[in-house]
């Protein structure tokens, strides 16, 4: 397992370093991740808000325990044969030491990478103070730095989904996220091709991440590749899709009494051949 492991995580750490732009979906459940490897994805990242949104929970508040979510990590992980990073929100803990615990207890469960994120979970008090964001960084990577293996890590700066649009604060987070050795810089919310080469000017020649598919930003990923970017995740919107269309077909049959959505659905033996693999 370490073996394997270990290839994984080289793997994604190349994914960071060749030339060029690479999309990372993100399933909420096995059979996603399985139909996503099977679409040729070389990655994967879970998704906190579909795993939350899967066990008739809300995102965002701390509903999803640390236990739940390294769960739904293994399955992911044993469901397919390519790395996985994961969505460990804010680390599922206010201090430094529950992010560095967390780190390990990922790699225990197989990932090869993973998110922390400097939002409490706390509506009134959404982003942590400056200070302990970094100190919090600085935990999760002394952690990932002491595996036998290259976990890439990923620092998240979350104010601009949480209602704080300060995008200098955001980039000043960044930066020193950077500078204490995060592997890659993520802040989900930049909205113009302005803020995205801000971000990736300010931090180069470290990696950035950015999300689509969330509200009404919708760069490809070529013009994205043109901005700096190198990584491309899809947050929730996968899963909100299946969502989206299970609820409208059900809506349809309780509504109207019909059944047109099957027309739309992928076929039964196209699921059972591509589970067969």
């Amino acid at each position: 397992m370490l073996t394997a492991q270990h290839s994984k995580a080289t793997a994604l750490k190349a994914l960071h370093e060749r030339e060029g732009i690479f999309a990372i979906p993100n399933p909420w459940d096995a059979g996603s991740a399985k139909l996503l490897a099977h679409l040729g994805f070389e990655a994967l990242a879970t998704t906190s808000a579909g795993l939350a949104f899967m066990l008739g929970k809300p995102d965002g508040e701390g509903a999803v325990t640390r236990e739940e979510t390294l769960k739904n990590v293994q399955d992911i992980v044993a469901a397919t044969t390519l790395p996985v990073s994961a969505d460990l929100e804010n680390g599922y803990g206010d201090e430094p030491e529950a992010c560095a615990a967390t780190i390990l207890q990922a790699a225990k469960a197989g990932l090869v990478g993973g998110s922390i994120e400097d939002a409490t979970g706390r509506p009134d008090d959404p982003i942590y103070p400056f200070e302990l964001s970094v100190e919090r960084v600085r935990a999760a990577i002394k952690a990932a730095r002491s595996l036998s293996f290259p976990f890439t890590f990923t620092a998240r700066a979350e104010n601009l989904i949480y209602g704080r649009i300060d995008l200098k604060d955001t980039i000043k987070r960044l930066v020193a996220y950077a500078e204490a050795g995060a592997d890659v810089l993520f802040a989900p919310g930049l909205k113009t091709r302005e803020e995205i080469e801000s971000v990736v000017k300010a931090v180069a020649p470290k990696p950035v991440s950015v999300v689509m598919g969330l509200g009404s930003v919708v760069f490809s990923l070529e013009e994205l590749q043109q901005m700096g970017v190198k990584r491309v995740s899809l947050g929730s919107s996968l899963s909100r899709a299946a969502y989206g269309s299970f609820y409208q077909a059900a809506q349809e049959i309780r509504e109207k009494g019909t059944f047109s959505f099957a027309k739309d659905a992928i076929a039964y033996a196209e699921l059972n051949r591509i589970y067969h693999m």
